[in-house]
């Protein structure tokens, strides 16, 4: 029987090319019949390409959404953790400062508020001064000291204490004092000048008008201006135990002098009544300076006279 020579016959299989394995036929690209475009950079021939029938691995990207975790045991906000252990210790380190403060204020030095022009110009009305309470013993006290001492009594009449103002301000104040952060009004304070100290024979005044101590003149440089030593005559012994002060401002000043027998007070300062020693202005800043022994008290250490 003849057949057609148009009819439609079946396709002989297509035979691999050599060398390659039956699962690669379907990976075999068709050959590639386009041009490279003019002026396209050309493969170099020194260097392997890749061969474009074996499957190449995707290369590796990095994920942007990954954050690194921190080692186990660290905060992830360390910031946030030493503010939160900050706050932790606050109330701690609060209540030792407290503590320090009342143990310095009590024992060691606290500060003053000057109310009064007594002993101007050393000190001036609102200055604030502190005092070394360590010296308050005969032996730490010495002539030309700036002493702050209780009143012997009577020697204030009618003063009030500055602190003792009402409401929220006034307790605040007193606080303050009391942990020694303010300074005291003290009304049952003075701040006065050691003339003398027990033994010593105070006199006023020599023929040149000055105060002598054990026949010593004193060249009082620290007087406020246009004062004379004293308006006062006195010729007093002070007894063992007790201080003679005057203050800086003699014209105004009540001290020793404003009290004898006849005051019904006494003038002599018993050394258990100091406070101690003022031995620096800190208030206001551009009177900051510490407060040394004038040098004619020095003298009287030179002539052999003690303390």
């Amino acid at each position: 029987m003849t057949m057609d020579s148009d009819a439609a016959r079946p396709e002989s299989p297509a035979v691999p090319p050599r060398g390659v394995r039956p699962e690669q036929r379907a990976a075999q690209p068709e050959p590639s019949t386009a041009q490279p475009a003019p002026g396209a950079a050309q493969p170099d021939p020194r260097v392997a390409q890749p061969d474009p029938r074996v499957a190449q691995p995707e290369p590796r990207v990095a994920r942007p959404d990954r954050v690194p975790v921190p080692p186990t045991g660290l905060p992830a906000h360390p910031a946030k953790a030493h503010h939160r252990s900050f706050l932790r210790e606050l109330p701690g380190i609060v209540i030792t400062a407290l503590v320090i403060s009342v143990l310095i204020k009590t024992f060691l030095v606290q500060a003053f508020y000057i109310p009064s022009g007594s002993m101007e110009n050393t000190l001036l009305i609102n200055d604030r001064v502190l005092v070394n309470k360590l010296a308050d013993k005969p032996d730490e006290i010495h002539r030309g000291d700036v002493v702050v001492f209780r009143d012997p009594g009577g020697w204030l009449t009618g003063a009030q204490d500055g602190s003792s103002s009402t409401g929220v301000t006034g307790l605040v104040h007193r606080g303050l004092v009391f942990v020694g952060l303010a300074p005291a009004v003290g009304e049952e304070d003075l701040i006065k000048r050691v003339i003398g100290v027990g033994g010593d024979h105070v006199v006023c005044c020599n023929k040149v008008g000055k105060i002598t101590v054990n026949g010593v003149a004193l060249t009082e440089t620290y007087l406020f201006p246009g004062d004379d030593p004293s308006a006062d005559r006195f010729d007093v012994t002070v007894p063992k135990g007790k201080i003679w002060v005057m203050g800086d401002h003699r014209s105004v000043s009540e001290d020793s002098r404003a009290h004898n027998e006849q005051s019904g007070t006494s003038g002599f300062v018993p050394v258990p009544n100091v406070i101690g020693r003022a031995f620096t202005i800190v208030w206001p800043l551009e009177r900051a300076k510490l407060l040394r022994t004038p040098d004619t008290f020095r003298q009287l250490r030179r002539t052999g006279v003690a303390p």
